[in-house]
């Protein structure tokens, strides 16, 4: 789990730098969610992401515009890896009007079409088959694009996850499906529910090609996710990836965390992505300690401008409740001068 110096020297400078960056800015975007939650800013659920950003940024660095991107709820690190703005997703957060989703969506429903971030889902899994849909809809317009089913451990033992994997395997679609195994469903070890704990094996039993990576390592998902969606984008079908991470917070800002010790989650935070990265970047002599204090400086001027934004912009009007519900009707201009025929 310590990023390998030899992993490095492939990479230009400015990538890494772009990667580290990344991550630094996740971690502080959640650090100042879980603060604003604590003062009452942001209500309803919050799912963060601390612990787990060599993933979600391993991994949508390797992705190209036109690919789409579906997950699940503690989806904020992923969509700031994909490009969204922080300062309208932390006022989507604080349930605000220039939120990503105009205040209307909240913490578990990032969404932005300009992205392709099709979103976060609260059904655990039920995102799955629509990552599918949107995969056979590329495959049909004859696109070399990909998309990314980003899922929890927890999704595994749901009929969702056998039917998504099982539709994507007899299509042979060109989806990704990761999945961020923290050992974790809310409060319930892997290990209590499933009989068997390694994951990417069960895409094996649908024919998928899968493998499992170090999630602490953002080099090495990189890679890992390269390879993938080289054979996915020359038709080979789906590839399933177990990145194996770990969450430093509770499952959310409500949970007390009395189902494990505080010995394991220490042992894991000896482990933090950033701080391993940071290392190698210095041993390396990619980086000194000089210029990573500089992006930790610049990170901290643009989560507090996010968090000032979010709390300056205006709530929602209340007209806007039902809007984007239902699609238009081709009846709602239809003009008629009597009764329709019958």
């Amino acid at each position: 789990m310590v990023v390998s110096e030899r992993s490095l020297a492939s990479i230009s400078k400015e990538e890494l730098g772009k990667l580290l960056y990344q991550m630094i800015l996740i971690r502080r975007f959640e650090e100042k969610a879980a603060e604003m939650y604590a003062r009452g800013k942001i209500r309803g659920f919050l799912h963060l992401y601390i612990g787990q950003e060599a993933v979600g940024v391993g991994v949508i660095s390797r992705l190209r515009a036109d690919d789409y991107i579906y997950s699940h709820y503690r989806e904020h690190g992923q969509a700031i890896a994909r490009g969204l703005d922080p300062k309208a997703i932390m006022a989507e957060l604080f349930g605000k009007a220039t939120g990503v989703s105009r205040g209307l969506g909240g913490s578990m429903h990032i969404f932005d079409i300009s992205k392709r971030f099709m979103g976060g889902y609260a059904i655990v899994a039920g995102h799955m088959p629509l990552a599918c849909g949107t995969a056979l809809a590329q495959k049909h317009l004859g696109t070399d694009a990909v998309t990314v089913s980003i899922l929890g451990d927890g999704a595994v033992n749901e009929g969702a996850f056998h039917e998504a994997l099982n539709l994507a395997a007899v299509w042979k679609l060109p989806v990704l499906f990761l999945c961020e195994n923290n050992f974790y469903g809310m409060g319930t070890a892997m290990s209590r529910v499933s009989a068997s704990t390694d994951i990417y094996k069960r895409a094996e039993a649908y024919g998928i090609r899968s493998e499992q990576v170090d999630g602490m390592d953002v080099i090495e998902v990189a890679k890992k996710t390269e390879q993938a969606l080289q054979l996915i984008r020359r038709g080979e079908g789906p590839y399933f990836l177990e990145a194996i991470t770990y969450r430093f917070r509770g499952h959310s800002m409500a949970d007390p965390e009395l189902y494990r010790d505080k010995s394991e989650v220490d042992h894991w935070r000896q482990n933090d992505p950033i701080k391993t990265f940071s290392d190698a970047l210095i041993q390396g002599g990619m980086f000194n300690q000089g210029e990573i204090e500089v992006v930790w400086k610049k990170v901290e001027e643009e989560v507090e401008e996010a968090a000032r934004f979010a709390d300056e912009s205006p709530f929602p009007d209340v007209s806007t409740l039902t809007n984007h519900m239902y699609a238009p009707s081709p009846l709602d201009n239809l003009q008629t001068e009597g009764p329709l025929d019958a």
